[in-house]
């Protein structure tokens, strides 16, 4: 299956307390498409970047099969840029600067090659962006999954509404998901969230997992004990893409296989985290990943006789 994905490709500068960087590759669609590739699903990107965007940075996407068809460059625009310092924990952080640049204007472009895409991710943009890209598409695809955050909740709700009652599997924070509800107890969140109009919820939980809702069923998964974690930036969006590209792969949506897709994305999300950017997702193999994914089996299976 062929998997959309839209969202920023951007510029980041992250200072953790391992270390800083300079301007550095990032962006929502970035960490998709590269956690795709390495499950070897065809996917293609929609974002827009300015003429400050290197032509390395893409070369390296298409080198590794990503349809890059539909990343406008707008040659006298500059690039998304963010830079962020995360605090000792590494669970929160400051934004330092936010330039939205030719972000403010975007308008996807869906290429004649991806309008045959059978899932389609959204990543974290206006809720009206959102929109427009199902509008443009001939067709519905077979799986819708959204991402957003506090910022639209407060500031545009109605087409954020709009946008989740379109949706099938919806991926937010617990902060999130207890903004949006109103409710403090993250099952009774999720029951809110499902009555909006998706199928699946899950909610990220950062150090502490994710978990997985859907018609009264739960399912958690932890997040692997890792002995370096330099950098979160980006864990959220590849967690997100190893989730969306294990269903492309197994070309099948049940809340089993979500389960298994869970495991993916946090496995692959293990892996972000280990280096700054996504530096560490660019060398990842298969076999890596496989191992990973087993580390994962081991830490969550066990048997008890009483």
């Amino acid at each position: 299956m062929k998997l959309l994905v839209v969202g920023s490709v951007a510029f980041d500068a992250i200072e953790t307390p391992f270390g800083k960087t300079d301007k550095i590759l990032g962006g929502a669609a970035t960490y998709i498409s590269i956690a795709s590739s390495i499950l070897g699903i065809e996917s293609g990107i929609v974002s827009v970047v300015g003429g400050d965007f290197p032509q390395s940075n893409l070369d390296m996407l298409t080198n590794r099969g990503i349809n890059i068809e539909g990343i406008e460059i707008i040659k006298e625009g500059k690039t998304f840029f963010w830079s962020g310092k995360y605090h000792n924990d590494l669970n929160s952080r400051d934004t330092l600067v936010t330039e939205v640049n030719v972000l403010e204007n975007f308008d996807p472009k869906i290429p004649e090659s991806m309008q045959d895409a059978e899932i389609l991710l959204l990543g974290n943009l206006h809720p009206g962006v959102q929109l427009s890209v199902l509008e443009k598409m001939r067709n519905r695809p077979k799986l819708i999954i959204l991402d957003t955050m506090n910022f639209w909740m407060d500031t545009a709700m109605d087409l954020l509404q709009q946008m989740i009652g379109k949706t099938d599997v919806i991926s937010i924070n617990d902060e999130e998901a207890r903004q949006l509800s109103g409710e403090y107890s993250l099952v009774k969140a999720a029951q809110k969230i499902h009555k909006m109009g998706p199928k699946f919820v899950i909610i990220k939980k950062g150090e502490h997992g994710a978990l997985l809702f859907h018609e009264g069923k739960v399912f958690a998964i932890p997040a692997l004990p890792l002995e370096d974690v330099f950098d979160p930036t980006g864990a959220g969006d590849t967690f997100a893409g190893g989730f969306a590209s294990y269903l492309a792969r197994k070309k099948d949506f049940s809340f089993e296989t979500m389960k298994s897709a869970l495991t993916v994305g946090s496995a692959m999300a293990s892996f972000t985290v280990e280096k700054f950017g996504t530096q560490r997702l660019e060398e990842v193999t298969e076999s890596e990943m496989l191992a990973r994914i087993q580390s994962f089996k081991e830490l969550t299976t066990f048997e008890v006789n009483v």
